[in-house]
């Protein structure tokens, strides 16, 4: 069984973020970390070498693999800002509606720009999502 490469690490958040190239994603990577930081009232942590993570849950699989894990992060990627949801998107219907233009992975929600999306339907559904693996760690 291999090891989990993503791992948190010392590295400053604040340089990795100003070392983004382009001043739009720049500009939105810094929006997220203040909304994340927000609702998660937890400090940002680098894991590995490009997400940014919030606050850390403890996973087991019936395989028997286990580690740890951010409970909410981002990443600015090149091609597009990835939102790290845990849980998926199935209970958010209704929040996915309102949301704005994007696209979704099993735990990932892709935007190109923070300009495509509405905020606080944004900022609802990262507080849901935090709520909800709360919730599933207890």
């Amino acid at each position: 069984m291999s090891d989990l490469k993503t791992k948190p690490t010392d590295r400053s958040v604040e340089a990795f973020l100003k070392g983004i190239a382009g001043e739009k994603k720049r500009r939105d990577a810094f929006a997220l970390l203040a909304l994340m930081q927000k609702v998660t009232r937890a400090e940002p942590k680098m894991w590995g070498t490009s997400i940014v993570g919030f606050g850390s849950y403890r996973y087991k699989y019936a395989s028997g693999r286990e580690g740890d894990w951010f409970v909410t992060g981002f990443s600015p990627r090149k091609q597009n800002l990835t939102l790290y949801l845990m849980g998926g998107f199935e209970r958010y219907g209704q929040l996915m509606k309102k949301l704005g233009k994007h696209k979704t992975g099993k735990g990932c929600l892709y935007l190109n720009t923070l300009d495509d999306v509405d905020l606080p339907t944004l900022k609802e559904l990262v507080k849901q999502s935090v709520k909800h693996m709360a919730q599933a760690g207890k």
